[in-house]
């Protein structure tokens, strides 16, 4: 153990003996600098010889290239490459410059590592130690954020050590780290103090040091003389900065050219001995240098080059004047090699650069695009604004500044991006580049919560692009209606229609699919429904082919189902958010999958697909959990809601509406007034449903599902008593369903028809049409309400039978409060029936019923955890747990031991 670290040593006892039993773990040490966090994580390397143990450490003059601390981390692991699903490998490969290729999503790369070392640990166990976690570079920290989320049974340990809380960390395990007790201080001071000590200078040593190991270790030695009475302890700077201060008095009793040598190492932190000694070569130092560094316990040259602990580094680095960093990086870049690492040699000699530099610049251009081929945005930003500062030519670097605020903008930088684009305004004037500007503010107000501000922005770009880039003028209005629809009511004066009518004036389509789509809402939004659904749905019929790359299908595809739904057309609707599902999960683009799993949800939900439309709920979470990154939880809402749990509905749904609304989306609040309603009258609460639908109706802007919520308001007005603002609400549902020529279209609006005429025809219409459409709820609440009339006109015996098929479909869909509604008109007929929703297979969890359920339906464990974000082992682990729980042995076993899922026609739901 380590002195007074018992409790420390412990937890990494037990996570180090979990591994060895197939179990993983992942926890952060937090505590400030030279508190013992790099002596904790060498205990745990210590206490791993039977483990693989890898290693790596964030630094910060790498922050910006991306993958540094994976690559220090990964790269014994690359052997394993070829065992892993071609997807992940190509991914891994990619960024690590093995192949060539599309810039991999991080989450795909995380998924990758994840089963690297699931992989290795098949051998023996594997323990990774991250030191100085505060200084990740981006997208090895959203990785590494990725992976520790996701272990479960791997045998694998990652163990990272930062000195604060990080937010791309939140959610793992913390352990803080905190100075030693009084007793151990005094020990470990008396071990370095050997001379006669006052015990009052003692008392005021162990008082500033609170109990921080390294200070206790370093000070005394540092200036023993400035102990003295205690005198040397008054008006001190800040304890880190003594720390750095003692190593530096250190440093500065050696040779110069040993200090030399010193900020050699401290500027590039690969820890490679050859390449530091190739760059002291350049530099006229000899070997000597080094063995006067080691004998003063600085640094250590061995495999690798060692500091005695990261503040060494850190007080070498910044201590030293500009010209000598810049002289260190220039003999660095010269050492390394051009063709074997030439983004380190680029990065050190912009390092260097002391002004205006083309060459230097031009190679910063090239590292960003290999940079950004890796799916290293960061990277390639930090390149090109670099590149950018060493351009003389103003026309050039505002090319290049802009550059660098797209890819910031891509890397989540959002406040980096709205300062460079600062930058290229102040630079010459260019209208293309103003337009590129203009568009990309769109983008980051949206992004920043400026909803409002977006449509309008994007509109203003779109025309100027107009004459100058006509196919991204066509792209860049179809953004401001997707915005313009999404902000709704809180957009800042620019409807959709404002955004179509401008589009009409926009260049001559070509035959992209998106072209066609804004086409189709350029009419729909302007002359209304009964012109523009033929060419909505020939836009639909477009995207259906599937002829677009997945990166630009992924782009597009939600606001394509969006168009499906305004011409309720529920089999374009299916057909598209599976595909667009497929290729989310199939290129690993985890930011967009929850957009793509809520389009299929409510597919699901609408086709009385409740059990799969849960499942990918669950998906949906495990994709917030892995990837840290909420969205307003409409799809847990719409799912408790269509089921009728009232009590978690009301919470969800409330939840839902604050967060949209601080987001200024209106059209998600509409979603919420929406699904309330459907909640309420599946309740049989009419006078509560009646007010949320009149608020899902209000703006008309927020079209499609404000057109929805028309049906909702139709059936609880009826119900109310209130005719008129039933039939007021059906000649608005009508201008969209009449011209739809849907069943679905058609059979809503005949079913609200009926509601308000009481014309048994209209009722048996519904019926009809609904049951050929996709809408299995829709059409169990036709039988419904036929029953219902048929009940109070009387006949008894023909409603019951109505009732019942209501019942029974409701019940196997889920549908609680709808079955407890048909329920209660059974009973007025005389007829009793138990209460009764269909099980589902109570001993397993929610994760293990997905599991269960892919397995049964021959997915392979690679396949799965590739669509649950889990490593193979873990879904091997789960699976062994539900065989045990159903009593079975096998996969082939699994079709008789699960439930079957899907709608009232026996749907298999295979979008799941």
């Amino acid at each position: 153990m380590l002195l007074g670290r018992g409790t420390e040593c412990a937890r990494l006892d037990a996570s180090l003996a979990a591994a060895r039993h197939g179990r993983s773990d992942a926890l952060v040490l937090v505590g400030e600098p030279g508190v013992g966090k790099t002596a904790l994580l060498g205990y745990a390397a210590d206490h791993a010889r039977d483990l693989r143990v890898l290693r790596a450490a964030g630094v910060e003059s790498e922050m910006e290239l991306a993958y540094a601390a994976l690559h220090q981390l990964c790269m014994p692991l690359l052997d394993g490459l070829d065992r892993l699903p071609p997807p992940q490998a190509e991914a891994v490969a990619t960024i690590f410059g093995l192949r060539a290729g599309p810039p991999p999503g991080t989450f795909l790369v995380g998924l990758g590592v994840l089963n690297l070392l699931a992989e290795a640990a098949r051998e023996r166990p594997v323990l990774g130690v991250v030191d100085d976690a505060q200084w990740l570079d981006a997208a090895s920290a959203q990785v590494l954020a990725f992976v520790a989320r996701r272990l479960t049974a791997e045998s694998v340990f990652l163990l990272l050590a930062s000195r604060r809380s990080l937010d791309s960390l939140a959610g793992l395990t913390e352990l803080t780290v905190a100075g030693l007790p009084d007793g151990e201080a005094r020990t470990l001071l008396g071990s370095v103090v050997r001379w006669p000590l006052d015990d009052g200078v003692r008392s005021a040593i162990l008082a500033e040091a609170r109990g921080n190991p390294l200070a206790l270790l370093e000070l005394p030695l540092a200036s023993p003389g400035s102990l003295a009475g205690g005198f040397g302890l008054l008006d001190t700077p800040p304890l880190a900065g003594r720390i750095e201060d003692s190593f530096l008095r250190r440093a500065a009793e050696l040779p110069e050219e040993s200090r030399t040598l010193l900020l050699v190492a401290a500027a590039d932190p690969v820890g490679d001995p050859v390449l530091m000694w190739r760059a002291a070569g350049l530099l006229g130092l000899s070997r000597e240098a080094g063995a006067a560094a080691e004998a003063a316990g600085l640094l250590t040259v061995g495999a690798r080059v060692a500091f005695r602990h990261p503040l060494v580094r850190s007080a070498v680095y910044r201590s030293a004047g500009l010209a000598d960093r810049r002289r260190v990086h220039r003999a660095l870049g010269e050492a390394t090699s051009p063709r074997a690492d030439p983004d380190r040699r680029a990065w050190h000699l912009a390092q260097a650069a002391g002004g205006e530099d083309e060459t230097i610049a031009a190679d910063l251009e090239a590292s960003a695009g290999r940079a950004r081929a890796r799916g290293g945005l960061a990277a390639a930003a930090a390149f090109r604004e670099r590149a950018a500062a060493l351009t003389g030519d103003p026309e050039l670097r505002a090319g290049r500044e802009l550059a660098a605020a797209r890819d910031k903008y891509h890397a989540g930088a959002l406040d980096d991006a709205r300062s460079l684009l600062d930058r290229v305004e102040a630079g010459p004037a260019d209208t293309l580049r103003a337009a590129h500007v203009r568009q990309l503010r769109g983008h980051l107000a949206f992004a920043t919560g400026r909803s409002a501000a977006a449509p309008g922005l994007l509109l203003d770009a779109a025309r100027q692009l107009a004459a100058l880039d006509p196919a991204l003028s066509r792209e860049t209005y179809l953004d401001a209606v997707t915005y313009a629809l999404l902000a709704g009511r809180f957009a800042d004066g620019v409807t959709p229609a404002d955004v179509a009518a401008a589009a009409r004036t926009a260049p001559p389509a070509a035959d992209r699919p998106q072209d066609l789509l804004l086409d189709g809402f350029g009419v729909l939004f302007t002359e209304g429904h009964a012109a523009g659904t033929p060419v909505v749905r020939r836009a639909l019929d477009a995207f259906r082919r599937d002829e677009l790359p997945p990166d630009e299908a992924i782009r597009w595809l939600g606001i394509a189902c969006h168009g499906a739904y305004e011409v309720w057309d529920d089999r374009h609707w299916e057909a598209l958010a599976d595909l667009g599902l497929r290729h989310t999960r199939a290129t690993g683009a985890l930011v967009m999958l929850p957009v793509a799993l809520n389009q299929r949800i409510n597919a699901h939900l609408h086709a009385g697909e409740f059990t799969a439309a849960s499942a990918l709920l669950e998906e949906s979470r495990a994709v917030a959990d892995a990837t840290g990154i909420a969205r307003p939880a409409y799809d847990a809402a719409a799912v408790a809601a269509w089921r009728g749990q009232e009590a978690e509905a009301r919470a969800l749904l409330r939840a839902a509406g604050q967060s949209v609304t601080r987001r200024g989306e209106g059209i998600g609040l509409t979603l919420v007034q929406h699904a309330t309603a459907v909640l309420l009258n599946g309740l049989g609460q009419f006078p509560e449903a009646l007010r949320a639908a009149e608020l899902a109706t209000a703006n008309p802007g927020e079209s499609a599902f404000a057109s929805w919520a028309l049906a909702e308001l139709v059936e609880a007005a009826v119900r109310c008593g209130e005719h008129d603002r039933a039939a007021a609400a059906l000649d608005r549902l009508a201008r969209t369903t009449a011209p739809s020529g849907t069943d679905w279209g058609l059979g809503v609006h005949a079913r609200s028809r009926a509601l308000i005429s009481g014309d048994e025809e209209l009722y048996r219409e519904a019926i009809e049409r609904l049951g050929r459409s996709r809408g299995v709820v829709a059409l169990a609440r036709a039988h419904q309400v036929y029953g219902e009339w048929l009940r109070r006109h009387d006949r008894t015996a023909e409603g019951r039978q109505q009732l019942r098929t209501a019942h029974e479909m409701f019940v196997t869909i889920g549908a609680e409060a709808f079955a407890a509604r048909a329920r209660q008109e059974l009973a007025a007929t005389g007829e009793t029936i138990t209460s009764r929703v269909r099980g589902e297979t109570a001993e397993l969890t929610a994760q293990e019923y997905q599991i269960a359920r892919r397995a049964r339906d021959g997915r392979s464990n690679a396949e799965i955890g590739a669509e649950l974000f889990l490593s193979a082992r873990t879904i091997e682990w789960h699976l062994r747990k539900v065989f045990g729980k159903l009593g079975i042995t096998s996969r082939r076993e699994l079709g008789a031991a699960l439930p079957g899922v899907g709608g009232h026609r026996g749907g298999t739901g295979t979008g799941v």
